[in-house]
């Protein structure tokens, strides 16, 4: 089975230009910022199910250097783990 962690990304293709992340994640995926391509852009919902939720704008320079800001606030679905996505 392809990956269908959400967390992880899809390194197959990385490095990607641009990421948008469809659900909110309880912080900024490692693994998303590093399959980040340079001069790449990130848009993410950041924050709990029950909790305050932000979209952050997350910029790769040409060097690597990484630049979070946070925009707007939200309320999007969890960004869930594999397992909790197959389950019955």
């Amino acid at each position: 089975m392809e990956n269908c962690e959400g967390r992880l990304g899809y390194k197959t293709y990385a490095p990607y230009k641009a990421i948008h992340v469809g659900a909110a994640a309880p912080q900024i995926p490692k693994e998303l910022i590093n399959q980040l391509d340079k001069n790449g852009r990130m848009f993410i919902p950041v924050g709990g199910e029950y909790e305050s939720q932000w979209i952050y704008i997350i910029d790769k320079d040409s060097e690597g250097n990484i630049k979070e800001k946070k925009v707007l606030s939200v309320n999007y679905v969890p960004l869930t783990d594999a397992k909790k996505q197959l389950q019955k």
